[in-house]
């Protein structure tokens, strides 16, 4: 389906050239070292990610995906550093995450890293403008030079600013989650099943949105999905089983990450 966000001229190459930031070939946004996240004890004892290491290269798109239940909510949480290890080493860039007090990760959270819920989680009695710009209100900081502007233009949103929640689409809304998550350019964007909530059109040009913002803004997107065509968009994909990586792939296709899924599900629960 063609995209308006396909459109790969007129605002691109600044807002490209300003995402860049200097991050070099072999720069790691976010990694994890025996990542491990259990709850509760004993017989009831459930290990949601069991021992993850995993890196995620600056400038690249991955999917994370597995059967329900297979840790990758828990995974995504866990890097993101809205969720606390069990044990393990979880790092955003050069900042080890599970060194820092809860006061630190949420200064981390606020300044490196964006997130795409599958819910929007707009305020909404806040504009679009207004939501866009949260982030920066709550640091105390405004955008810098005109990266905002050229995010919205970058989305299509530029009518629709003065507009609250209530009166946009849901993939409106989602291209306003989606501007908010970059407007304080992080060093990674993390998004837990974006499209859920969307139509089939609305998904498509998030999803467009995103791959550009992959190749042309050199951002850093790991995104948890159950979709195989909006795995596809993505330059890797992670598989996990039982709280474990079991399988990666790269250049995927629908049919490739469905034949890779199968296999997962066959696999059946681990004893």
């Amino acid at each position: 389906m063609e995209s308006e966000l396909d459109d790969r001229t007129g605002a691109a190459q600044p807002l490209a050239e300003a995402a860049a930031r200097g991050q070099g070939a072999g720069h790691i946004a976010a990694r994890a070292s025996g990542a491990t996240r259990v709850y509760g004890k004993d017989d009831a004892e459930v290990r949601a990610i069991d021992g993850v290491d995993i890196e995620f290269a600056a400038g690249a798109f991955t999917a994370i995906m597995g059967p329900s239940g297979s840790g990758k909510s828990t995974l995504m949480q866990c890097m993101a550093g809205l969720d606390q290890l069990t044990s393990g080493q979880t790092w955003i860039g050069d900042i080890e995450l599970t060194a820092l007090s809860e006061r630190e990760i949420t200064k981390v959270r606020r300044d490196r890293v964006g997130f795409i819920f599958q819910a929007f989680n707009l305020v909404p009695t806040l504009s679009a403008l207004e939501n866009i710009r949260l982030p920066l209100d709550i640091a105390g900081r405004e955008p810098e030079g005109d990266w905002m502007e050229q995010v919205i233009d970058a989305l299509h949103l530029r009518s629709r600013l003065r507009h609250r929640p209530s009166e946009l689409s849901g993939g409106q809304q989602q291209r306003v989650a989606a501007a908010r998550a970059l407007v304080s350019r992080p060093e990674i964007v993390f998004a837990d099943e974006p499209t859920g909530q969307l139509d089939s059109q609305s998904s498509a040009e998030l999803l467009a949105f995103m791959r550009r913002a992959a190749d042309e803004f050199g951002q850093t997107i790991v995104m948890v999905t159950h979709e195989p065509a909006a795995a596809s968009c993505a330059d890797r994909v992670v598989f996990l089983a039982d709280g474990r990586i079991v399988n990666q792939m790269t250049d995927p296709t629908p049919d490739s990450i469905l034949d890779r899924m199968k296999t997962l599900t066959a696999a059946g629960p681990r004893t």
